[in-house]
C-alpha cells in the first residue's frame, strides 16, 4: 500500500509542478515516476506466492475464534481450566 500511495503522491506533484519531481518530464523520467507502481506489483505476487497474505488471515481468524470463546466462557461464568479453584 505504501507504494501505491508514494506513486500517486509523486504523480501528484509532477503533475503539479512541486519539487523536483514536478521538474521531471515523462521522456526522462518515465521509469522513476512509474517504478513505485511496479515494486507494489512485485511485492504483492512475491507476499501472495510466499503464503504471508494467507498466515495473517489465518492468524487473524485465530484470534477472532480464542477472544470469542473467552468472552462466551466468562458470559456462562465459567473460568479458564487452568485458572479454575478446585
Amino acid at each position: 500500500m505504501w507504494f501505491i500511495l508514494i506513486g500517486v503522491a509523486m504523480l501528484v506533484m509532477n503533475f503539479a509542478g512541486i519539487g523536483p519531481v514536478g521538474r521531471w518530464t515523462w521522456a526522462d523520467h518515465w521509469w522513476a515516476l512509474l517504478l513505485p507502481f511496479l515494486c507494489a506489483v512485485v511485492w504483492w505476487a512475491w507476499v501472495d506466492m510466499s503464503g504471508l497474505t494467507q498466515r495473517r488471515a489465518m492468524e487473524k481468524e485465530k484470534a477472532k475464534t480464542l477472544a470469542r470463546r473467552q468472552k462466551d466462557l466468562h458470559a456462562l461464568g465459567l473460568q479458564d481450566p487452568k485458572n479454575r479453584k478446585r
